[in-house]
Formats: C-alpha cells, structure tokens, sequence
C-alpha cells in the first residue's frame, strides 16, 4: 500500500510557544506508540465516527516550505514528539505523582516510529533528546529573527522552532523522510491508560524512586494513568539509571499494546471511540493525517499484536560528549546509526528474527549467570538428565554432569543456595514449580537442584534487560507478562 498523502497547508491554530530548553525528566517511549496502536483500529468503528475523531485533533504545518528532503524510502515514517502539558494537571495529581514545578513547553521525548509496507510491523527508534545536533538555518516564527546553522541539543530544534524545525532536524540527522507529525502531553498519556482499564507491569524486583514517588514490590501490577507515569519516569531505581528507564518505558508501551489489542477494544466501537477520542483530544498532528489515513491503517493492521513491535534507540559513542554553551552531550555512533536509519528506510525489521517460543516467567538473575548441579533424588533413571537438559534449555548453565543421589527418595524438589546468591536462587526456583529453597552457608555460588518425586517441569524464564541484536532491539512480546 503507498504511503498516504500528505498536506502541507497551513491553519490558522498551528501557533506554537517558543523558548529556551529547560531540563525536565524525560518520559521516553511510553505515549508514542500508544497513539498508533488506538489509531491502528480506527478501521473497525466506521467512517462517520472516525470523521468525528479528526474533527478533533489540533492541527500543526510541521512541512512549511520545506526543501532539499530525503527520498521517501519503503513503508510510512511518524514523527512523535512527546512535550510537558503539567500544566494540564490538576494541583491534587501535581502532588500525588510528583510533578511540581512550571511547565516547560519544551520536547520532552522525539520518537521515530516506521510502519513497514506490509503493515504487519512497527518499528520504534527513540531519538535521545540530549542528541548533540546541528540545527538548521531557520527563522524563529515567533519572533522573525534569522538564525545560520548551529550546534544545539536535539531538544532545542522545538524551542527554536517549533514542530516545522523540528522535522527538519531529524530528517537531517536521520536521512529518513518524515512523512506525519504527531505531538502528544503526558496528560493524554495518563488519561489514555486510564481509559483501557490500566495496563499490567511485571516487576521481578522492587522499585522505588523517592523523587517520583514509584514503590512497586516483586510481581505484577496494573498501573492507572497516574502511577504508569511514575513508572515510566523513574530513573532513580537503581545504578541503570537512564538505561534502566529506557527498558522500563519499552517494557510499558509494549503492555500497553497487548492491553489494546488483546483486551477486544479495538473490536468494541463504543470502547475505541472512548479511547480514541480521549488521546486525540489532546493531540496535535500534521493535516495530512486524517480520517483516510486511519481507515487505511485500521483495515491494514487488524492483526497487529505486541510481538509486531520493536523497540530501539539510537547507537551512541560517547555519553557525556562536552559542547562548549550547551554542557554535556550525548554524541550518536556514526556507523551504527547511519546503518540504522538505513535498514528503516529500506523497509527491514531491527530486532532479529527469532522462532516462536512460550512465554518466560521474567526473573531478577539472567538463567545463563546462574551455575546450577543437579542431583536426582528418585529411583527414576535419567531424569537428572532430563531435569539438566530442560534448565540448560532455558538458559541455566548447568554442570552438564547430572549426580544421582543415595537413600531415599525424594518427595519434592529442592535448590540449596548459598545465601550470598539468594537472587539467583529465587530466580532459579521460578524455573522449577514447586520447589524449596534451603540456605546453606559457605556452598559457594552453584546452586545445587535435587529432583524429587513431585517434579512438575521447568517453566521458560527471562531476564528483564532483554536486549539482542546489533541495535539492541527487541520485539514487545518479550517484554510484557507472561
């Protein structure tokens, strides 16, 4: 299907406040993709209530009178930027959730989301905003004065300019043309997921940040809107810092879809619309996307699920790069990123292809740091073998030398760890159902399995930074509950 049009005429409402960047906790993935997934199903609620929906999207000229373009690649290219709006909040959700402080109507997030031609995949490239960047030449609408070319933050582009310089930053950064523009605020990112019911989180180890006020213990969660925006802006949970909410947000927005998708609202007309409507109303988007578009992508997409996204972010070389006026910098790995936007302009998937496997239980120790020696506590030849072959095949590195164990036989199954390995034991208990854990001081770090009667399989298990490939990339269904 070829991309759909687009419009480059200007309205009257596309003003946008220009100022300086201000530094505000980032908010990453998680509204970009929710947008396309509600918009994916438009299909199904007909064209009249569709029509009704766009009548409400504000609408920006982010293409004025722009020249020397990339060429248009294979598939569609959305631009999503993700601003403030905390001064949409009522005071009450300011203080619950922690978000004081004035607005910034500044970039708060810039995502690249291609959808491939076939409309079977969605590909999602988070563009950092600390992105060291040479902004183009331009003239600040606002305030006609004329800037050259200049080295900014990536951020900067939409205080200087707007969403018009903007796009031009990124198709230049990128090479890939830009052919929508949508522009959203963590109010319609709240009101979106209270209006799925919440959206389920798996947390394999607690997580507190006291400068968001985020407090979640081991297991599995359903977050409103508001606690879902603490979530998704932590970045003080541990040592991973930025890297660990990027994983977070990725874990989120795929939630997020399997919520949408498997929950039958796209299905519903009565439940799309409110959805729908609820993250429109606070959506700003290029003319051109409108009500065709969204019938065309709705009837295109009907089988979208979790495991049809992928997750990214731009390679970078050196954190902390010093630019001279703008402080530290992040500076992109030329090589990786120039191939990168090369394979979303070339139409192919970023996260690499895997076969279908079961759903894993997410664990705090990946299985392949986890030593592990069995020992069968049955009369049953080889199930030691069977019990090693099953562990290893999940990731475990056992011994390899399963050991049969004299007496009696044992009735249920057991892992004796040393207690300085106690997360790797637990990790290693949610592979074996029904098993005990025993302490044992000064055994070291292989935990030892001894197979009992009652022995009930091994169940999948991950860990929660799952990252493969060249970019890192993975697909959503591996990062959402099992």
């Amino acid at each position: 299907m070829p991309t759909p049009p687009r419009s480059a005429r200007p309205r009257p409402n596309a003003q946008h406040r220009t100022r300086r960047p201000v530094q505000r906790p980032r908010w990453g993935v998680r509204v970009a993709t929710t947008l396309s997934v509600l918009v994916l199903g438009a299909g199904g609620i007909g064209h009249a209530v569709v029509t009704s929906l766009d009548t409400g999207i504000s609408r920006v000229d982010p293409f004025k009178d722009m020249k020397n373009r990339p060429e248009a690649g294979h598939g569609m290219n959305l631009l999503l930027v993700g601003t403030d709006g905390r001064d949409k909040i009522t005071r009450a959700q300011k203080h619950k959730y922690r978000l004081g402080g004035a607005p910034c109507h500044c970039t708060d997030t810039i995502m690249l989301v291609h959808i491939s031609q076939d409309r079977e995949r969605a590909s999602v490239v988070s563009l950092p905003r600390d992105s060291y960047a040479e902004i183009p030449e331009h003239t600040d609408e606002t305030t006609g004065n004329h800037h050259g070319a200049h080295p900014l933050k990536l951020n900067a582009a939409y205080a200087e300019g707007g969403p018009a310089l903007t796009v031009r930053t990124v198709e230049q950064m990128t090479k890939v043309k830009i052919d929508h523009y949508l522009e959203v605020d963590f109010t319609s990112f709240m009101k979106t997921v209270d209006a799925l019911g919440g959206v389920e989180v798996c947390t394999a180890r607690p997580m507190k940040d006291t400068y968001t006020g985020l407090n979640l213990g081991v297991g599995t969660h359903k977050l409103d809107g508001g606690h879902a925006l603490q979530y998704v802006r932590s970045r003080h949970i541990d040592g991973a810092a930025d890297l660990g909410r990027m994983q977070r947000q990725q874990r989120f927005v795929a939630a997020l879809i399997n919520q949408a998708t498997s929950s039958g609202v796209l299905l519903n007309p009565v439940k799309l619309r409110e959805v729908a409507s609820t993250m429109l109303n606070s959506v700003r988007a290029d003319q051109g996307f409108g009500t065709e578009e969204m019938l065309a992508l709705g009837r295109a997409m009907r089988g979208f699920t979790a495991a049809s996204s992928e997750f990214t972010s731009v390679p970078v070389n050196s954190v902390g790069y010093p630019v001279k006026g703008l402080g530290s910098t992040l500076k992109w790995d030329e090589p990786k990123s120039t191939k990168l936007f090369r394979m979303l302009r070339e139409d192919k998937p970023l996260a690499p292809h895997r076969p279908q496997q079961p759903k894993a239980t997410t664990v705090d120790v990946a299985p392949r740091q986890i030593r592990v020696q069995i020992y069968n506590g049955t009369r049953t030849d080889g199930l030691g073998r069977k019990v090693d072959d099953a562990l290893r095949a999940t990731g475990f590195n056992t011994t390899r030398t399963p050991e049969s164990r004299s007496g009696a036989e044992v009735r249920r199954t057991y892992v004796r760890y040393d207690p300085r390995w106690d997360r790797s034991a637990r990790s290693l208990a949610a592979a074996l159902p029904g098993c005990e854990l025993r302490a044992v001081k000064g055994q070291g770090p292989t935990l030892k399995v001894t197979v009992g009667t009652r022995y009930r399989g091994v169940t999948p298990v991950r860990a929660e930074e799952t990252h493969q490939g060249e970019f890192g990339a993975v697909t959503g269904d591996q990062v959402v509950c099992p």
